[in-house]
């Protein structure tokens, strides 16, 4: 159960891996909380390489001028910095040095201006990197959220029905798109971090090789306080998987337009409320507990530091009395190790958030490239631009993943202009074969031609341009109506005005208040919300928009009245002539004036004819047939008359009052 009116325990949100609901932790924002709570600093270090080689291909992809002037005033930076200590070291000589003050300043002046100018350069580049770095950002958000939409747009529509697709589909979109730009700049910070402790290390070698091991004394305390303090992150993140997800389940629940009717209705606001108290304290305290933890980490490394660099003064002092090093030297040394302290806890930061950022960024990058990797299965051969005969022989199609076959040995032909229904139980393989024949979904047996050539060899593209599919759930495009029927192609005034009527959308389009040029969604200022019928007869008006050679039409009157979907079946009859029109529906009356009727029963092709071809079989089109008839009739069926006269027999064999029902 998702919902509990009794409290959760803590262990229920502690030990996710052990709940019935761990499933709901599989989440693109909490995939890789075990890996991260288990990570080790080796681990992330060795990853780091190929990471960082990623990140400057995305980069380099998304803006060279800008990847390549951050990364080279970064490494300036670096370099000026390592400079500039060099040159207070020689103004801290200047000044110390015995004589005069004002020819010790004098003597110091030309060290000194070098230091200001070089402070002002490490300005200026560190202002120009942060604004090309700024800049990056959306570009990589284009760069990689357009080759996503690629690969999802291009691949076959059997990969949507593979879970494992659909899985990785949702982590590279949910996650893995907003931690592009931030592995990105996480990337250049772990850089940054780098550059500054080796520019704090080639000055104190430069100054005394002695000094290094202070150096790296003084900055691990902090540095194990910045690593420690993410592990704790990573860990409670863990903890509250199972919690969050449950909350975020709630929020949706409470703020999505599909649930607040029923939501009202059935009274729910108390319950939901108190089921989302009861998480949010829970989270609330968790969460304490790791702020307090944190707190006793960070103040535990700032003394322990602080400790390190009296140890390091203590140092220095003992060396200077040895005459090790001069003072001007120990002083520079304070700065130069205070420098790389600095820089060194913020390398240890960066490359934590960019070993985070970078496993859900490995997501996005291993979907694309598995997604263009896949097959264009079909050939390059010019299509027709219509068909004499279209023919499926011997089609057979497993769903990914399915262990039954939806489609069994069908065969079937269409001839151009004429008009051929679809008829069957739900589940009988309907749909499935009109996407075979709209191109959709390749048959993993037999093939379908358009005359001679089999639509596999065709384009993808150039084969769908030739065919109009009404879908039976059809997309309410948040777009406007004009655009609903369009469906991408040049607005014909005149076409549009003809789609619409055919499909009964003219009275539809007049009531809106900017007519075509109206948002079909009411998150847009001056948008409109249709019923279901009136969505219906846009969707329709879409298939008759494409002059297409074939016209599919799926389940068009579902959300019809009677009298709409007897002038939409006479409209399609009427609009039909010089297209060929495949027609599915369960409503059996709307196939009568069909020129052939396919029947099909658990994936596969049972009867074949007109109405009254199959009429006279008494098979199971007859059956159902029948069966609706009856609905609409006071006459029992001649499987109820049966019935009602074998009740009205006694057991001795003679009849028995009847009982009408």
């Amino acid at each position: 159960m998702l919902l509990r009116r009794r409290k959760p325990s803590p262990q229920q949100c502690s030990a996710p891996a052990e709940s019935a609901d761990h499933q709901l932790v599989d989440g693109a924002w909490e995939s890789y909380d075990a890996e991260l709570a288990a990570a080790r600093f080796s681990g992330m270090t060795r990853r780091l390489p190929r990471l960082v080689a990623q990140v400057a291909r995305v980069a380099w992809k998304a803006s060279r001028r800008d990847t390549a002037t951050t990364l080279t005033l970064d490494l300036l930076s670096g370099v000026l910095t390592a400079f500039g200590l060099l040159a207070t070291a020689q103004v801290l000589h200047a000044l110390f040095e015995e004589g005069p003050t004002p020819a010790r300043l004098r003597a110091a002046l030309p060290a000194l201006l070098l230091v200001g100018a070089i402070a002002g350069l490490r300005m200026a580049f560190g202002l120009i990197a942060s604004w090309t770095s700024t800049r990056l950002r959306p570009q990589v958000e284009r760069v990689v959220e357009r080759r996503l939409f690629e690969a999802t747009t291009r691949v076959d529509l059997a990969a949507f029905d593979t879970p494992g697709f659909y899985d990785a589909l949702q982590r590279a979109r949910d996650r893995g798109l907003s931690e592009a730009p931030r592995v990105v700049q996480t990337a250049v910070s772990v850089l940054i971090g780098v550059v500054g402790v080796a520019a704090a290390v080639s000055v104190l070698a430069v100054l005394q090789p002695l000094l290094l091991p202070l150096l790296l004394f003084a900055g691990l305390p902090e540095a194990w306080a910045a690593v420690h303090n993410a592990r704790m992150r990573y860990r409670t993140s863990y903890e509250l998987a199972v919690c969050r997800r449950r909350k975020w389940i709630l929020a949706d629940l409470m703020v999505d337009r599909r649930s607040a009717a029923e939501l009202r209705s059935f009274t729910m606001r108390g319950f939901l409320l108190a089921a989302y108290d009861r998480l949010a304290t829970q989270e609330r305290a968790i969460q304490l507990r790791l702020a307090r933890r944190q707190m006793i980490t960070t103040t535990t490394g700032d003394l322990v530091g602080s400790l390190a660099m009296g140890v390091v003064f203590v140092a220095l002092g003992l060396m200077l009395d040895a005459r090790l090093l001069p003072l001007s030297v120990a002083g520079t040394a304070v700065l130069a190790i205070r420098a790389g302290q600095s820089s060194l806890y913020g390398l240890m930061y960066s490359l934590n958030q960019c070993y985070e950022s970078g496993l859900y960024f490995s997501d996005y990058l291993a979907f694309c490239e598995e997604a263009e990797k896949t097959p264009d299965r079909r050939g390059d051969r010019p299509g027709p631009q219509d068909f004499t005969t279209m023919t499926a022989s011997q089609v057979g199609f497993t769903y990914p993943g399915g262990l039954t076959p939806a489609l069994r040995g069908v065969s079937m032909e269409i001839h151009r202009g004429e008009t051929v229904a679809l008829v069957g139980e739900n589940g009988s393989g309907k749909s499935t074969l009109a996407k075979i024949l709209a191109g959709l979904y390749e048959p993993d047996e037999g093939e379908v031609r358009w005359d001679d050539v089999p639509i596999r060899e065709v384009p993808s593209e150039d084969l769908r341009e030739r065919i109009a599919v009404i879908m039976q759930d059809f997309t309410r495009w948040p777009m406007t109506a004009q655009d609903n029927i369009t469906m991408g192609r040049e607005a014909d005034g005149e076409r549009l005005a003809k789609a619409a009527a055919a499909a009964g959308a003219e009275q539809v389009i007049k009531d809106l208040p900017n007519s075509y040029d109206t948002h079909l969604d009411r998150r847009f200022r001056g948008g409109a919300e249709l019923s279901g019928g009136q969505w219906q007869r846009i969707a329709i008006a879409r298939g008759f928009y494409r002059d297409a050679a074939l016209l599919i039409c799926d389940e068009p009157t579902a959300s019809l009245d009677a009298r709409s979907e007897h002038a939409l079946f006479e409209t399609i009859r009427t609009n039909a002539e010089g297209r060929t029109v495949l027609l599915i529906t369960h409503r059996l009356a709307s196939v009568r004036a069909a020129d052939r009727i396919y029947v099909l029963d658990h994936g596969q092709v049972v009867e074949q004819g007109t109405h009254q071809q199959l009429m006279r079989q008494h098979g199971l089109y007859a059956e159902l047939y029948t069966l609706q008839a009856s609905a609409y009739s006071d006459a029992p069926t001649e499987c109820e008359a049966s019935g009602e006269a074998q009740r009205r027999v006694s057991a001795d064999g003679q009849p028995s009052p009847g009982r009408r029902g």
